[in-house]
């Protein structure tokens, strides 16, 4: 292989496959280095595995709704667990080799092993030297995992390992209540575990507007126990392992530490750039063009700790990928900010978020599902939304929720927001009936009514104040 290269991509995981594409389109002078597994975090112990077991979580738990729909002999149906987990693996193989299609025809310019940096434009793989006239680090991220937990052995679990269990326990603590804490507690607890979940704040899923935070963690408490504000001390026992944290004491069998990612940065050779880092040891760089200050290196995905999201990291994998390859780094604009958690009700944050707000400036228009008509239908009248506004014109500028269709509303705001659309402009679309946008559309007359002005048009329309109607 020519060891004089045009780009260097470290990494083959989202970001990096994303580079890869673009980068592929301008030259076939390139090399991608990964070490471990390939088939990208998602698909082999993130999104995907878990959206399998939830799924298989909500269709068991559906059958506490049967009884109201009229629906008997509920009470008969059991949980098969090691086939729900067997069926997770295999989903989730067959997502990896989706993934792995990718990188089969690279030959040669694909190779395994662990990449150091030796200076901005060299990388070291083993005994062998290559030098590229950019390089682009999507090294990804790995659960954190606090030494003293260590010595727990197999009675503690990250997502790393988590998919691969043959079978679940009957008790087991959650250790961290972000988004995959929060998704996989409920999960855990709707198949049937006894599921006690743990949060160093109060925080949840990344909510920051209180009024949501309050709804959130009612709805979930009324499936499993939630401890939070302190910190968590584990030790093993004989049967399992003692989970304390301030006044509470339990002994469960397994524990799954959820406590967040770290960027797989270490012993990289980021030392030797000579840029400044952080105290995690982290550069500074810009996140639209993902330059690390002006050196011909690019960070992108989890490896720059920025935004762990999946549509996140191919963003910044095809900008990383587009300025390694062009003669000038363009700076790019990114998408309205965008988070769902997959929860019951669903969890989700678009645009700004309340804590974000600049309070006085803004408006907020707020819906509670639980008379809402479609919803009350599917017996799925659970949850809060608000929507914030800017209060000199009624700009939509971004809104959190805890409500059914959370996944598919927050895309509806995503795509209003990003246009630069007022609360006026999104209520004079159709709102077809009986649909749950019915509720988003409460949302949005609550503002209204708070605009300052008078209009004549159909966006001065109000509720009708009647579940079937509304």
């Amino acid at each position: 292989m020519n060891t004089k290269l045009d780009a260097i991509v470290i990494g083959a995981g989202s970001a990096g496959l994303a580079a890869v594409k673009q980068i592929s389109k301008q030259t076939d002078n390139f090399l991608l280095i990964n070490e471990g597994p390939y088939g990208t975090t998602c698909a082999r112990v993130g999104c995907m595995p878990s959206k399998v077991l939830i799924e298989a979580a909500n269709a068991f738990h559906a059958r506490h709704k049967a009884e109201a729909f009229g629906i008997r002999g509920h009470q008969n149906l059991t949980i098969d667990l090691p086939a729900v987990m067997q069926r997770v693996r295999n989903l989730r193989d067959r997502f990896v080799k989706g993934v792995l299609k990718s990188t089969e025809g690279l030959g040669e310019r694909s190779i395994s092993g662990r990449a150091i940096l030796l200076d901005h434009q060299t990388v070291k793989v083993g005994s062998n030297t290559f030098k590229a006239k950019r390089i682009i680090l999507a090294t990804g991220s790995t659960p954190i995992m606090p030494k003293p937990w260590m010595q727990l052995g197999d009675k503690i679990l990250t997502t790393d390992n988590f998919f691969e269990q043959k079978d679940l326990p009957k008790r087991m603590a959650i250790i961290g209540l972000g988004p995959i804490g929060v998704e996989i507690a409920q999960a855990l607890s709707r198949l049937g575990i006894d599921v006690h979940a743990f949060g160093k704040t109060d925080q949840i899923a990344g909510v920051s507007d209180p009024e949501i935070a309050k709804t959130l963690r009612t709805s979930l408490e009324s499936e499993f126990s939630i401890y939070t504000s302190h910190e968590v001390e584990l030790t093993g026992t004989a049967e399992g392992v003692r989970v304390e944290a301030g006044p509470v004491s339990i002994e469960v069998d397994k524990v799954l530490a959820a406590v967040g990612r770290k960027p797989n940065v270490d012993n990289l050779g980021l030392d030797r750039l000579g840029v400044s880092l952080d105290s995690r040891g982290m550069p500074s760089f810009d996140r639209h063009t993902m330059q690390i200050e002006n050196l011909p290196i690019f960070i992108a995905g989890d490896a720059n700790a920025d935004v762990s999201l999946l549509h996140e990291a191919a963003d910044e994998g095809y900008i990383a990928g587009l300025n390694a390859t062009a003669d000038d780094v363009t700076c790019f604009q990114r998408r309205t900010p965008l988070a769902v958690v997959f929860s019951d009700p669903g969890i989700a944050a678009v645009g700004v978020r309340y804590s974000e707000l600049d309070q006085p400036a803004s408006l907020i228009g707020s819906i509670n599902f639980a008379t809402q008509g479609r919803a009350l239908s599917a017996q799925r009248n659970n949850g809060l939304m608000r929507i914030y506004a800017r209060q000199s014109d009624g700009l939509l500028l971004g809104a959190e929720m805890c409500c059914p269709a959370a996944e598919h509303m927050s895309h509806l705001l995503a795509l209003a927001i990003g246009r630069h659309l007022t609360v006026q402009d999104l209520l004079g679309m159709p709102f077809y009936h009986p649909v749950l946008e019915e509720g988003l559309r409460s949302a949005l007359r609550d503002i209204a009514g708070q605009l300052n002005g008078s209009q004549r048009d159909l966006v001065t329309c109000s509720n009708y104040e009647a579940e079937a109607l509304n």
